[in-house]
């Protein structure tokens, strides 16, 4: 540790200074762009150079292109490095390099092109800022990075604005599953960064997908056929509801149980337009996870519960909650829908699920969620001529995850639930369309 303090004159904003607390050995940053993800970047590379107690510690910014690299990164970085007495610079190889005095160690930070991966080949870095991850090769981290990470077990940080489905968008949502990594995105609406006039501007200005993908940071804007929009994601998420607005409705359990290692097993609970925090479980045998479904079940005292049995993945625990008296109703995605308009029940759900959340919805207020709810896309059927959706296996090859809370909400839509003063909440079978509202109660 230095012998003094160093100001470099660096006052975090609110979002940086919450995401820098909570940073690991691996993270991921999405945010908007103009959000000051880059300065945020560079600050920890300095932060970090300046505390190495290793020697000829080694620090990277990376870019798409070394040009880039230099245009984005360059002069912040001596900006801020020059604030430390007897740093060097230098400009020709785009490095900076602290004193090896004052309790400092002499680490160097340099700025490097993604472009020309074999310039970091055989390099040890002790920290790396990979920035506009979206733009380079999927193979640089897989090839390259991690083995410059390996023997002093450095650390990296991914930053930048979303651009599609590429490394990005992968390694952001595998993030989100995987406990030794800190995954966040910040869109314009999280970091406050600009103002509401300017914000208005912007949204006149660009189209709907630009803004979408430029300043709420949507992974799926580029694509036409997205189900659930993530504006009306955020939406829901910020609808608070009064209980009188939900509570005289059947309180419905959507359950997803784990088809493969990885997967979760996901209790959603759904009462009219509200929405609450899944119970998420993973590695759980269908035994021990169908108990807990029958506490939440008692103990919140659910009227219906859907479970999916695609597969018969589900089977143990729906037969081990009927003969605990707990009446689960078997759900299979392929089977036949109400509306003869979807090619699935699984299509009709999602579809009717994205109604509910239009329709003025809340839902828990969880980035994990938004990515799982607006992952899916449809398309028409060409054979049969029905509304098809994206099915998980494609999911996760797709974007490297699946959508297992996604599909427990949707799950909730899987037959009609109505109460009745004499025969209390029941669950009605196939009807007609134009007898149906999914999430009104009968």
């Amino acid at each position: 540790m230095p012998n003094k303090i160093i100001d470099l004159g660096f006052t975090p904003r609110a979002w940086q200074d919450e995401s820098y607390r909570l940073l690991k050995r691996f993270s991921i940053l999405v945010v908007h762009r103009r959000g000051g993800k880059t300065v945020q970047a560079i600050m920890r590379l300095i932060h970090e150079a300046l505390k190495c107690k290793l020697q000829r510690g080694r620090y990277a910014y990376l870019a798409p292109q070394l040009k880039q690299a230099k245009d984005i990164a360059w002069a912040y970085l001596k900006f801020y490095a020059l604030k430390v007495p007897g740093t060097l610079v230098n400009e020709s190889e785009l490095w900076v390099e602290f004193p090896e005095s004052a309790g400092l160690s002499g680490a160097r930070i340099r700025l490097y092109g993604a472009d020309d991966p074999d310039s970091l080949r055989g390099r040890y870095f002790d920290g790396i800022v990979l920035d506009e991850v979206a733009q380079v090769k999927r193979e640089l981290w897989g090839e390259v990075l991690i083995p410059c990470l390996a023997d002093r077990t450095g650390w990296i940080l991914f930053i930048g604005t979303p651009h599609g489905s590429n490394l990005f968008s992968e390694l952001y949502y595998a993030a989100l599953q995987n406990q030794e990594w800190f995954a966040r995105c910040y869109t314009i609406h999280d970091t406050h960064e600009l103002a509401d006039d300017e914000v208005n501007r912007m949204k006149a200005q660009m189209t709907p997908q630009q803004f979408r993908q430029e300043m709420l940071c949507d992974f799926s804007a580029s694509d036409d056929n997205v189900l659930i929009g993530i504006e009306d994601c955020q939406a829901a998420q910020n609808r608070v509801l009064r209980e009188e607005q939900f509570s005289f409705a059947p309180k419905i359990l959507g359950v997803d149980v784990a088809w493969r290692g990885g997967d979760r097993s996901v209790i959603m609970q759904r009462q009219g337009l509200q929405s609450f925090k899944p119970i998420i479980r993973q590695g759980l045998p269908e035994k021990t996870f169908a108990g807990t479904v029958a506490q939440i079940w008692k103990e919140w005292g659910a009227d219906a519960c859907f479970v999916d049995n695609t597969g018969g993945y589900g089977g143990e625990v729906v037969s081990r909650l009927q003969d605990a008296g707990l009446p689960a109703t078997a759900v299979v995605f392929s089977e036949k829908p109400y509306n003869p308009r979807f090619l699935n029940l699984r299509a009709e759900m999602w579809f009717s699920m994205a109604g509910w959340i239009k329709g003025g919805a809340s839902i828990w207020k969880d980035s994990t969620l938004v990515s799982e709810l607006t992952a899916p896309v449809y398309d028409n059927d060409n054979a049969s001529n029905k509304l098809k959706l994206e099915s998980k296996d494609d999911i996760r090859d797709r974007l490297g995850f699946s959508p297992d809370i996604g599909d427990a909400l949707a799950l909730t839509f899987a037959h009609p639930v109505y109460s009745s003063v004499e025969h209390g909440p029941l669950v009605r079978p196939h009807k007609a369309e134009s007898d149906w509202d999914p999430y009104r109660d009968q």
